[in-house]
């Protein structure tokens, strides 16, 4: 069963076909799709340094190719800022071998994904968490500001999606008690102004070992955002120990935390039910965040 509706195949042979026709320095390389529960991208490893990129949903060429681009930069600056590693953008390959759309390459991170691996109980982490949050918000945003797209700017923006969620969970969740919480997350004010964050700081975007963080993947959301939108980590990622941790580090108001609350569980709302049946480990990341918020 396909996640989405509008979802493209691709398989090992037309990774292998296309790293042979556009990028013949790297053919002769061992291919292997890489089991995940990414919801935006088919990761294929080639050898055991680099990985390649296929977005899963249908798009214009076009339109698709000014995102990869855009990525491939945002992901550049990322990487001229982080403390720990991030992958390195590449190449961008062309549709071909009847795969539709343009596709990118990186460099390969080893390591094991906080979703495997839960380090939600190490105190370590969290700060390491902290650390890199922290090293981000420094970054020059100069002069840019949030775009309007997607998370990371005004919370009463996606009622819309929030209504969506809210009667698609009827008969998942308790909604009319997660209808009252986002009358009150979507009041939240703004207290300062944006600063440069990673966006979607999930456990299958963190990379861990021995209960610490040593790498951050899918770096090509980084930009101006709401500063509380990187702790969305705090309950994506920690249980209430290393949870304060996280925000003692980070010196958070009550405002920004909450705030930070609120753009977790308006993620959360949306894998339950989306993910229910075609990726059941995202949807399970949605309760499991929810039941968090709810305890907090």
């Amino acid at each position: 069963m396909t996640m989405h509706d509008d979802q493209v195949d691709v398989t090992t042979d037309i990774v292998a076909t296309l790293i042979e026709d556009q990028f013949p320095q790297w053919s002769g390389k061992a291919i292997r799709l890489l089991a995940s529960t990414g919801t935006v991208n088919a990761i294929f490893r080639i050898g055991d340094d680099l990985c390649a990129r296929f977005p899963l949903r249908l798009t214009d060429v076009a339109e698709a190719l000014a995102v990869l681009e855009q990525e491939a930069q945002a992901s550049a600056e990322l990487a001229q800022v982080s403390p720990f590693p991030v992958p390195e953008p590449l190449a961008l390959g062309k549709p071909g071998a009847g795969y539709p759309m343009p596709w990118s390459v990186q460099t390969w991170l080893p390591g094991t994904v906080a979703s495997d691996a839960d380090p939600s109980g190490s105190d370590a982490f969290a700060a390491d968490l902290a650390d890199f949050i922290s090293a981000l918000r420094k970054a020059e945003t100069r002069g840019r500001r949030f775009n309007g797209e997607g998370r990371g700017g005004v919370l009463a923006h996606h009622d819309a999606w929030m209504a969506k969620c809210f009667a698609e969970s009827e008969a998942l969740l308790d909604v009319p008690r997660l209808r009252r919480l986002w009358s009150r997350f979507r009041e939240l004010p703004r207290t300062s102004a944006d600063v440069m964050s990673h966006g979607d700081l999930i456990p299958g975007n963190v990379l861990v070992a021995g209960h610490r963080l040593t790498g951050v993947l899918d770096t090509g959301g980084f930009g101006p955002a709401d500063p509380a939108l990187d702790l969305v980590s705090a309950w994506h990622l920690l249980q209430p120990g290393p949870r304060d941790v996280l925000r003692r580090t980070l010196a958070c108001d009550d405002v920004e935390w909450e705030r930070g609350k609120a753009w977790a569980f308006q993620q959360a709302m949306g894998l339950v039910w989306y993910y229910a049946e075609t990726n059941p480990p995202m949807s399970g990341l949605g309760r499991r965040t929810l039941d968090r918020i709810l305890e907090s």
